[in-house]
């Protein structure tokens, strides 16, 4: 089985983090909350897996397609 890159869509703080390395996501859940310009953007998984990286922590800064999270 081949990665997925789950993506931020635009530069912010990642406000909410909605998931732990080990954990199983399934395609559309909201995995990420990204907080910029006052606006809060959910981000979803695109695909089924098992979280095998966390890039980030709550607070940290990221910007356009840095890779939050990485699925199996």
């Amino acid at each position: 089985m081949s990665s997925i890159e789950i993506k931020s869509q635009m530069t912010g703080s990642l406000w909410k983090l909605n998931i732990k390395e080990g954990e199983e996501v399934k395609k559309g859940q909201e995995v990420a909350i990204l907080e910029s310009m006052k606006m809060e953007i959910p981000i979803e998984a695109n695909d089924n897996g098992i979280v095998t990286k966390v890039n980030f922590s709550e607070g940290d800064a990221v910007s356009e397609d840095d890779i939050i999270c990485i699925l199996e």
